[in-house]
């Protein structure tokens, strides 16, 4: 993809919604970091299902560790891996207290130190949380930035690069809002809708499709 055509893909998503984010629910700095924790192999709508009655009394990773991995995994139940979820998460609140005062860290190396957290969840706090112009790949975006020829790469690491090289400056912000909302929401992997997609003339495979 030219540069000119990536700059227009990315101003025309910037035109459709100039101020995209995250859609889990969250009001704290540790909300975000256990919400995005758990939402490893579940959707963004069952985390919020399952945080809702538990994020209004738990704010905190001291409030974590007061409820308990009885209380939180039974909370947490509906969720994939649940178990595992829990154990990382408790663990992680436990080192925020320790080592952070209960702070979310801002460092890629210190959130990829906490139990569960690994890269694609440290770019998604470093970009949500703190304003850093990182890029989470997930099965979204990988999908997206392969199949609209915007960035290629057989392996996460591989986009990620990838994009950071290919977004225009002014739009690395929000790239990755922009990007997994467009696969969540048109760019579909089995039936994409490309007849609604803003950006289907400019894109390799929906180009064939008009």
């Amino acid at each position: 993809m030219t540069p000119a055509r990536r700059q227009q893909l990315f101003e025309r998503l910037a035109q459709a919604n100039p101020h995209p984010t995250t859609e889990l629910v969250w009001h704290t700095p540790f909300q975000l970091l256990l919400a995005v924790l758990l939402s490893a192999q579940s959707t963004d709508v069952g985390v919020n299902r399952a945080t809702a009655p538990l994020f209004p009394t738990l704010q905190t990773p001291q409030d974590l560790l007061a409820l308990g991995s009885t209380a939180f995994e039974h909370a947490i139940r509906s969720l994939g891996l649940y178990r595992t979820k829990a154990r990382h998460a408790l663990e992680m609140a436990q080192l925020l207290v320790d080592r952070h005062g209960g702070r979310v860290p801002e460092t890629r190396k210190e959130l990829e130190a906490l139990p569960g957290v690994g890269r694609k969840t440290a770019n998604v706090v470093l970009n949500t949380l703190y304003g850093h112009p990182t890029i989470a790949v997930d099965t979204h975006v990988f999908r997206v930035a392969n199949r609209t020829g915007l960035a290629h790469g057989t392996t996460p690491l591989a986009v990620e690069q990838a994009l950071l090289r290919a977004v225009p400056e002014p739009f690395l912000q929000h790239a990755h809002h922009w990007l997994i909302l467009l696969g969540r929401h048109v760019c579909l992997a089995r039936a994409p809708r490309c007849g609604a997609c803003p950006i289907q003339d400019l894109c390799d495979t929906g180009k064939t499709r008009v």
